[in-house]
């Protein structure tokens, strides 16, 4: 096996069953760096506290999520997978770099002005230290690659002036500096073609769901707009189904659609049909092994703590240089 280039690191909330979105906005791309690199990926359950106003489906989640994980080709032999709070060094460090950046700070950056904006009625402390926590996350486990889209650059480079101002301060290297692995981040519209996939607009499509439930699903898709007769030539370009065969479908198919449908060829059932066949085609591998998983209740819990085990050995000699590097006696 060829040596892989560096250490990866990416964590996640642990929202339960994962949809169309969270695979080709992150887990295909989770599943395809462990080819290259070392990985680590980690289900932030602490992160999660800061808007959660129950905790009641937190281990529910946490375990319907890895399963999606696993079923989807991550692979724990070689990568670390693990829950955030299960190796407490996290809390430690977070505290530690929590003395080496002002609150002025934390309260400017756009992600806290929107969730404080989403939840006035519950701006933790918690909440304000959010990419403190962020930040130990990524340099307890010493990665030196974080991947993320464009978009979520600027909280990439909290975390390295972040090391960089513990560095200075304290004439030290023991924080490794994280580059940016920059992905390619699909913005996966949801069923209304509007707004992005979620769970809480009810627009998604579960990876777990059944053919049958992806078929209903697909058939509730808003394609375009403007067409309201099937008579009518459409415009794929500004359908979300369209966009979706791009990904799903074979070249052929893709180039059939496109015409066909600019020209009243095939109508938007036709269309959402065959997306609907295509899609469950390509889930129908990941649903037998999630199957095959699930016959065993016990595999996600030893697979998340033999991760934690793996991950607190590396935490733990990240801390006796944290604390050597601090003066702590």
């Amino acid at each position: 096996m060829a040596k892989k280039k560096g250490r990866v690191f990416s964590g996640a909330r642990p929202t339960g069953r994962q949809h169309l979105g969270n695979y080709l906005g992150a887990i295909k791309n989770y599943v395809a760096l462990q080819d290259e690199y070392q990985c680590i990926y980690c289900i932030v359950d602490l992160h999660a506290l800061t808007t959660m106003e129950s905790t009641h489906d937190l281990r529910d989640n946490t375990y319907e999520m890895t399963l999606d994980w696993l079923a989807a080709g991550i692979r724990p032999e070689e990568t670390i997978i693990f829950i955030q709070s299960h190796v407490p060094e996290v809390t430690e460090l977070h505290t530690i770099l929590s003395m080496v950046v002002g609150l002025g700070k934390l309260t400017d950056l756009p992600t806290f002005k929107e969730k404080a904006r989403e939840q006035p009625h519950n701006i933790n402390y918690g909440l304000v230290g959010y990419p403190v926590l962020m930040a130990a996350d990524i340099t307890l486990y010493k990665a030196e690659l974080v991947p993320v889209g464009v978009d979520q650059a600027p909280h990439l480079e909290f975390s390295r002036e972040l090391v960089r101002s513990f560095n200075f301060r304290f004439k030290t290297d023991v924080l490794i500096e994280p580059q940016m692995k920059s992905t390619e981040v699909l913005k996966v519209l949801g069923t209304d073609g509007q707004h992005k996939m979620s769970k809480s607009l009810n627009n998604h499509i579960e990876l777990a769901a059944t053919p049958e439930e992806t078929t209903q699903r697909v058939m509730t898709m808003v394609t375009d707009p403007q067409r309201k007769l099937r008579s009518d030539p459409g415009n794929p370009d500004i359908c979300n189904v369209f966009s979706m065969h791009k990904i799903f479908s074979d070249a052929e198919e893709i180039e059939m659609v496109n015409i066909e449908c600019r020209r009243a060829g095939i109508g938007c059932v036709d269309c959402k049909q065959l997306f609907a066949k295509n899609l469950n085609d390509h889930l129908e591998p990941f649903r037998v092994r999630r199957t095959d998983l699930a016959d065993d209740p016990e595999l996600v819990w030893d697979t998340l703590e033999d991760g934690a085990a793996r991950a607190k050995h590396i935490a733990e000699q990240t801390m006796v240089e944290v604390r050597a590097a601090v003066g702590l006696p």
